[in-house]
């Protein structure tokens, strides 16, 4: 390059700089530093990572970037140029994150004079819309990983993508280690295929494993590329709401909505509070609740989850921005990078079960840069502090889980090759070598590419006697869809998200009021009252896939239970947690652990408390049996795979039935005889010698698999769900699943998707790795036995929770842990 075009170069990069410049000064903003890093990464070509708090201008960072480009390229007429073709694809996780972007966006835009237009994408934009789009295409599209595949069924996409110099993949650490993730991966792979020296930008707020992050989106692409951090400091000021009553025998669950009164000032002295409860059925009731205490908040407080009726949460989200309302109860739904600005307080309900969860919603205050998060914990039993606790710690420690990469999903890729087919078609030589540059799919064997291609185009070993299984045709070397009845089944059907089978809730008299689950309404009777959408609904009847209600004035009510409602702890909040033990009875161990000093008294006059390198288990025994608690505090998640093995193990040594319950701390094995567990077995009983042996061995394996098996037929095309309107019912598709994964199991018992049930069951619900993690550190640990003359603080949740989920008795549930607390003293 001579100078002349270094000086033209330099010239161009300057006038570009002092529009964008110019502009933030007007608007009385000053950028960051690493706002500036990417905005100049981004004029050098490059693509990369960026990571930021919540709340500190990630948008802008990319955003302004393409601006800046587009002007440095266009320096003489930037302000007059349209029709420019897609420039930049914003890709975001959630629906509810497009309309603020947007509006973001198009401020900026039009304040700066630009032709450009910005567009929406996902599966609430009008026929007509995308019909524009299609003629026209956008400068930038905002869209989600499911409504890019369905724009790769399109005759002739990649016209679309051939003027497309960036991707920015929005809360990139939301949607890794999802199948929602590997869907991006592929989509990023045809891309880089579809447009010359493609860029492609990540967007973080709160993940461990940054790096890793920046290798899996990027690889496609085959570069380094750059991470880009920002240092800044975002103060987050964490307030216990420290219970009046303390009690020394907790229960889970039952402290919190005692409390509610509490956060009544705090709403009031706010002007927006967003209140998280962890799952859906829980909101409903924590609605009802602070209405109850406070009638004078009816229309100045509303409810918002996934299962509500669409327009209402749309107005709930533009009712935060215009400071209409004063608080929302709500769920996940939240969670992600909304920007409500009025938001000055954030209210955690229970624990969040992670750190960077907890971070991300603490981030929904005080969402400007250098303003304080706020956020308040507000504990559902006693023992919460002490997570309360470790959360404090580790913030300050800035301690935040890793998010790891889902490898070799065939289900995902299965239905993007049927999505390419229903498109343009394609040529599998050359997709193969795009689909291996993904991360996901770099260990793809060709005997596996191969098998995926007999799936759909013969239905594979197993399947090709019946021609609904036959779904791609080649032709000349190109394999494509040409049956317009497949086509148009598999674009309603492109996603990853399978839930089950959810009925429409709606009122006789017309009225749309949000989604249930199947599972829930067949176990109610007409006349039965439910809550929803904070209203309280009679069942009328079920009619075609709908469920029909009218208003209900009754004082109580089901609350309907969302499947998957019990979140586990994480591996980084359990190690703090640990930590956070051996500080309890410190003289500086902090206003939550002070307040617990009581409990913690008591257990350690019966029993121990157990250190972050030792591994406590105590034997009671009682009128109810021979109790065996034991306490890693690993996780709900790892404690249920934990307990299964340890069962089998004990098996081994002497026969015996166990009934088996858990939470978060630990898990408990009760028996009607006394259990062989001493100083002679106890490190053998731990071992993670044969684990993935005793694994299978000691749970159900098939049986799990068959559940995971539905879910990936589901995805991998091979279980249709049925027209809009007339889904096929829950029961229905588990029995074709069950049906398959038989004739599999049968006939094909190497079968790619077979394989991946029962990877599935190992790595994600058994979470195999982080179970021998977890043995090994036990390995490493003291391993204190001790004998209580009865339950402990630790183990008394543990067996309410048994008590709760095999409760035989006529005795009202929470009269019979009031005697068992009186009991024991408490």
């Amino acid at each position: 390059m001579t100078d002349a075009d270094n000086q033209t170069k330099a010239m161009h990069a300057k006038t570009q700089n002092n529009i964008v410049y110019e502009w933030l000064t007007a608007q009385q903003i000053t950028p960051f530093t690493f706002q500036e890093q990417a905005w100049q990464a981004i004029l050098n070509g490059e693509s990369g990572l960026i990571n930021a708090p919540t709340g500190c201008g990630k948008t802008y960072s990319v955003f302004l970037g393409a601006l800046m480009q587009f002007i440095d390229q266009h320096p003489t007429n930037w302000q007059s140029k349209k029709n420019n073709g897609l420039q930049l694809l914003w890709l975001t996780p959630l629906r509810a994150l497009a309309k603020d972007i947007g509006r973001a966006m198009e401020e900026v835009i039009e304040q700066l004079g630009l032709q450009w237009k910005v567009a929406i994408r996902n599966g609430d934009t009008s026929t007509a819309d995308r019909a524009k789009q299609k003629k026209q295409m956008p400068e930038v599209l905002i869209i989600t990983p499911e409504s890019l595949h369905l724009l790769l069924t399109q005759k002739g996409y990649p016209s679309y993508f051939t003027q497309l110099k960036i991707v920015a993949v929005d809360e990139w650490h939301e949607l890794m280690g999802s199948k929602r993730g590997v869907q991006t991966e592929l989509a990023i792979s045809r891309l880089n295929g579809c447009s010359q020296n493609l860029q492609v930008w990540g967007i973080s707020a709160t993940i461990g494993n940054l790096e890793e992050a920046k290798k899996v989106l990027l690889s496609p692409l085959k570069k380094e590329g750059l991470t880009i951090k920002a240092v800044i400091d975002k103060p987050i000021d964490i307030h216990t709401i420290i219970p009046e009553e303390m009690e020394t025998y907790p229960w889970a669950g039952h402290l919190g909505i005692k409390l509610a009164h509490r956060l009544l000032p705090i709403i009031e002295q706010s002007k927006t509070t967003l209140i998280f409860i962890n799952t859906r059925g829980m909101s409903e009731t924590w609605y009802q609740t602070l209405l109850s205490l406070a009638p004078e908040l009816a229309g100045a407080i509303a409810l918002h989850h996934g299962s509500i009726e669409q327009a209402l949460r749309l107005w709930v989200e533009d009712a935060l921005h215009t400071q209409k309302l004063k608080a929302v109860v709500c769920t996940a739904s939240l969670d992600l990078g909304v920007d409500f600005r009025p938001v000055d307080t954030v209210i955690q309900v229970g624990s969040p079960k992670g750190i960077a969860r907890f971070m991300q919603r603490a981030g929904r205050s005080g969402h400007r840069p250098g303003e304080i998060s706020k956020i308040y914990f507000l504990p559902t039993h006693s023992l919460e502090l002490v997570e309360a606790a470790a959360l404090k710690k580790a913030v300050l420690e800035g301690t935040v889980e890793n998010k790891d990469p889902l490898l070799l999903c065939f289900d995902v890729l299965l239905q993007y090759l049927c999505t390419l087919a229903t498109g343009e078609g394609f040529s599998p030589k050359h997709i193969y070598e795009e689909v291996q540059s993904t991360h996901c799919f770099n260990d793809l064997q060709p005997d596996e590419w191969h098998a995926l291609l007999q799936h759909i185009t013969t239905g594979g070993t197993a399947l090709q006697a019946y021609d609904d299984f036959k779904k791609v045709e080649i032709i000349d070397g190109i394999y494509k869809i040409n049956n317009r009845r497949i086509a148009m089944r598999h674009r309603m059907h492109i996603g990853t998200i399978v839930s089950d089978a959810m009925l429409k809730v709606k009122f006789l008299s017309g009225g749309y009021v949000g989604v249930i689950e199947e599972y829930f309404i067949s176990k109610l009777s007409p006349g039965d009252v439910f809550t929803l959408a904070g209203r309280n609904l009679e069942l009328v009847t079920i009619k075609d896939m709908h469920v029909l209600v009218k208003k209900s004035s009754a004082k109580k009510s089901l609350i309907p239970a969302w499947m998957g409602g019990r979140m586990s702890l994480t591996a980084n909040l359990g190690a703090v947690l640990r930590k956070t033990f051996s500080d309890a009875l410190t003289p500086n161990a902090g206003i939550e652990l002070t307040h617990l000093k009581e409990l913690f008294l008591i257990q350690q006059t019966l029993s121990h408390i157990p250190k972050h390198d030792e591994l406590l288990i105590e034997q009671i025994e009682d009128k109810d049996g021979f109790h065996l608690l034991v306490y890693p505090f690993e996780g709900r998640q790892v404690h249920e795979a934990l307990s299964a093995i340890l069962a089998y193990r004990i098996g081994q040594i002497q026969p015996m039935s166990f009934s088996i319950s858990m939470n978060d701390y630990g898990f408990e094995l009760l028996s009607d005889s006394p259990i062989p567990v001493d100083d002679s077995n106890v490190r053998e009983l731990f071992s993670d010698h044969l684990l993935l042996q005793h694994i299978q061995q000691s749970i159900n394996n098939t049986e799990m698999a068959k559940r995971k098996f539905r879910d990936i037929a589901v995805i991998g095309g091979l279980i249709f769900q049925g027209m809009p309107g007339e889904k096929v019912k829950a029961r229905h598709l588990q029995s074709s699943a069950a049906l398959l994964f038989k004739v599999f199991e049968e006939f094909d018992p190497n079968n790619i998707l077979l394989r991946q049930a029962y990877q599935e069951v190992l790595e994600q619900q058994m979470d195999e790795v982080r179970l021998r993690l977890a043995l090994q550190r036990i390995a490493d640990s003291q391993i204190i036995l001790q004998f209580p003359k009865q339950l402990t603080p630790l183990s008394f949740p543990i067996v309410v929770d048994g008590l709760n989920r095999n409760n035989l008795s006529s005795e009202r549930l929470e009269d019979r842990i009031k005697k068992m607390q009186q009991q024991l003293g408490a």
